[in-house]
């Protein structure tokens, strides 16, 4: 795979489910794979994060959007699931592409054991010449645990492949400066900082869970591993390579000149925050080095109930994130060590430890050019 782009698609909802009859929209599959052995055939890779499977298992399980609540949505997955693969094999075997589903949670993203096994699978699927088609457990996951978009899900797969490519199909043409229903609305083209239109992306679809906003925070994701994200209207003939071609409208997010290591983004590109420390502003000023750890004496109050490998985000006084890095220890450990300043660590916890809370190599500190976290409320 040395040397091959990878293309991660990502398809929402209401381009693969009628919205009326909640059947699979096979014109746009046909122009949608079509489109996928085209771009093969030129030794690209392409890896499909796709949407739609419960919006196609409503009309079985007898619900609609309005009425459907968790578990209706859950049971709708599961029947979906089945349809929206089986249409994909429809038109994939026309164009002699042979298909794989791949579905994952929220731990497979945020444990790094899982994430390194989940990239395998992807990677082996590749070698193989299948085209994986990734989607959220949406029939086993609450919403405690579940990823929430497949914006986001689609740039950590891109994350996880090193793609140079995350193209996002939706039913706008890119993102424009305010609402597109504004007369006065502009259309972006490219977007280096994608903070200064986070304000201006409020609203999601009928059917999908995200909007505008989910998509840029997917870019944001996707262009600090060193990927560049494409926004544009899903519904056109060959819906990928006009856009990578430059053939139609469609809004470039540009990937970092300095793209973060491997490490780094997976510490920094989180799906869900497992917990939060506080430090003083002398100390998060010095993470900024990289050479600092932080120490129990140095936390000034925590967040959440997180467990020993967990990511916590890093907040100064006024409540600003300032880094992100991974857990030594439980929150609980934390909490005895914290509250016991002057015992030994080891006697504390029965264990030998040095005390770092998160270790100066398990650390990242945030720079200007990553979507800061609101702080939790107990914080701010």
């Amino acid at each position: 795979m040395t040397g091959r782009r990878n293309i991660v698609v990502k398809i929402g909802s209401a381009l693969l489910a009628n919205q009326d009859l909640l059947t699979p929209r096979f014109g746009f599959l046909q122009r949608l794979m079509e489109d996928v052995t085209r771009l093969r055939s030129t030794g690209a890779q392409v890896i499909i994060c796709s949407s739609g499977s419960v919006a196609l298992g409503l009309r079985i399980v007898g619900e609609t959007l309005e009425s459907a609540g968790v578990s209706d949505k859950q049971a709708a997955a599961a029947c979906g699931m089945p349809l929206l693969l089986n249409a994909y094999r429809q038109v994939g075997h026309e164009f002699g592409l042979e298909i794989a589903q791949v579905l994952l949670t929220l731990g497979d993203f945020e444990d790094h054991r899982r994430f390194l096994n989940t990239r395998n699978t992807v990677h082996r699927l590749l070698e193989a010449g299948v085209v994986p088609i990734i989607n959220e457990n949406d029939s086993i996951t609450t919403e405690e645990i579940r990823v929430g978009d497949n914006d986001r899900l689609a740039a950590k797969v891109a994350q996880m492949i090193e793609a140079r490519d995350l193209i996002i199909l939706t039913g706008v043409d890119g993102l424009y400066d305010r609402n597109p229903d504004d007369p006065d609305a502009q259309f972006v083209p490219e977007v280096v900082d994608v903070s200064q239109y986070m304000e201006a992306t409020r609203g999601k679809s009928v059917l999908g869970t995200g909007g505008m906003a989910t998509k840029l925070q997917a870019a944001n994701m996707a262009q600090e591993a060193g990927c560049t994200t494409w926004i544009a209207r899903g519904d056109a003939d060959k819906p990928l390579s006009t856009v990578l071609d430059g053939e139609r409208r469609a809004t470039r997010i540009t990937a970092h000149p300095d793209p973060q290591s491997s490490w780094d983004s997976w510490i920094t590109n989180r799906l869900q925050m497992a917990g939060s420390l506080v430090v003083s502003e002398a100390v998060a000023d010095e993470l900024a080095s990289r050479k600092r750890s932080i120490r129990r004496e140095d936390v000034l109050s925590m967040e959440g109930d997180f467990t020993r490998g967990d990511v916590l985000h890093v907040y100064d006084p006024g409540g600003t994130e300032r880094a992100r890095g991974l857990s030594d220890f439980t929150s609980e450990e934390i909490r005895v060590l914290t509250h016991n300043p002057d015992t030994d660590a080891e006697q504390l916890l029965g264990y030998r430890t040095h005390g770092e809370i998160v270790r100066s190599a398990n650390l990242v500190p945030l720079e200007t050019r990553h979507l800061l976290w609101d702080a939790p409320e107990a914080i701010a």
